[in-house]
C-alpha cells in the first residue's frame, strides 16, 4: 500500500489516543464516509502498521478497535502506546478501553471541534508522565491549553468512572493542591495556574465527588458528567464547582 499523509497523521494521534473505534478514527483522519475508513483501516491492518481488538464474543457483533503497533510507531517515529493485548485478541470487557475512550471522546471535542467563542484556539494537549509532573505520584489523564482572549485556560483533565473511593480521591485533591503551590506548574508549563476538570459517570457520582472535595477546598475543581457532555457540548454549561447548589456554569 502507498502510505498517505492522513494514514500518517492517525498513526501519530494513536501514540496519544491509544485505542480507538472507527468512529474515532472517522474524526481524526477527516473520513466523511465510513466504507471508506473501514477500508483504510482494513489496509492498515494488514500492512501491520495497525493491530486490531475485538470487544465482544458473538461474531457479527463484535466492536473492533485499533491501536499501534510497533511496525506503525517506527514508520511515524512516535512512542508506541496502547493496550497490552495481543493483536485479533478477542475480550469481552476491558476496563483500560473503556476509561480511555472517555479521555479519547475529550481530546477530539478539543481539537476537531470548533470552539464556539470568537477568538479561541485549541493550542495543545500533553500526556504524562511528563519532566516534573505533579511530583510523578499523580499522574492526570490529560493536559490541555485552550487561547482565548487575554489568557490562557490551563486546565488538567481528570475522567473518573467510580472505581476510586472517596479517600483515595480525596488525596488526589491535595496533591493537586500541592503541586499548585509548589510552583512546580508554571516552571513546566510557563502558566500562572491551572484547572482540574472532572469528567464522570453519573449526577450521583458527581455530587459525591464534589461534597467530598469541597471537604478540602472550593477552588481550582469542575465537575461535569459524561452525559451532559454528550447532550450539550463540553463548552456549554454543564460545569459544577465543589460547593453551592447554583445554575451549572461555562468554562469561559
Amino acid at each position: 500500500m502507498v502510505v498517505q499523509e492522513r494514514d500518517r497523521h492517525l498513526l501519530r494521534e494513536l501514540s496519544t489516543m491509544r485505542v480507538i473505534d472507527r468512529e474515532q478514527a472517522k474524526i481524526i483522519g477527516g473520513f466523511r464516509s465510513t466504507p471508506r475508513v473501514n477500508a483504510r483501516l482494513l489496509m492498515l491492518t494488514k500492512a501491520g502498521f495497525l493491530h486490531r481488538l475485538f470487544i465482544g464474543l458473538v461474531p457479527g457483533w463484535r466492536k473492533s478497535l485499533y491501536f499501534l503497533s510497533p511496525l506503525g510507531a517506527q514508520l511515524v517515529g512516535v512512542p508506541r502506546r496502547g493496550p497490552t493485548r495481543k493483536n485479533n485478541a478477542v475480550i469481552l470487557a476491558d476496563s483500560f478501553v473503556q476509561h480511555q475512550f472517555g479521555i479519547n471522546d475529550i481530546y477530539c471535542r478539543l481539537k476537531y471541534e470548533p470552539i464556539p467563542c470568537e477568538g479561541t484556539k485549541f493550542v495543545r494537549w500533553a500526556t504524562f508522565p511528563l519532566p516534573g509532573d505533579v511530583q510523578q505520584s499523580l499522574i492526570p489523564d490529560g493536559y490541555f491549553e485552550v487561547s482565548v482572549p487575554l489568557k490562557t485556560l490551563a486546565a488538567f483533565l481528570e475522567v473518573d468512572l467510580g472505581h476510586e473511593g472517596l479517600l483515595v480521591w480525596k488525596g488526589k485533591v491535595q496533591k493537586y493542591l500541592r503541586y499548585m503551590v509548589s510552583g512546580a506548574f508554571e516552571s513546566t508549563f510557563h502558566e500562572p495556574g491551572f484547572r482540574v476538570l472532572v469528567v464522570t459517570n453519573s449526577d450521583r457520582r458527581l455530587m459525591a465527588l464534589r461534597r467530598a472535595t469541597a471537604t478540602i477546598t472550593d477552588k481550582v475543581f469542575w465537575f461535569t458528567t459524561t452525559d451532559s457532555i454528550q447532550r450539550d457540548g463540553f463548552w456549554s454549561p454543564i460545569w459544577f464547582r465543589p460547593k453551592g447548589d447554583r445554575e451549572p456554569i461555562s468554562l469561559l
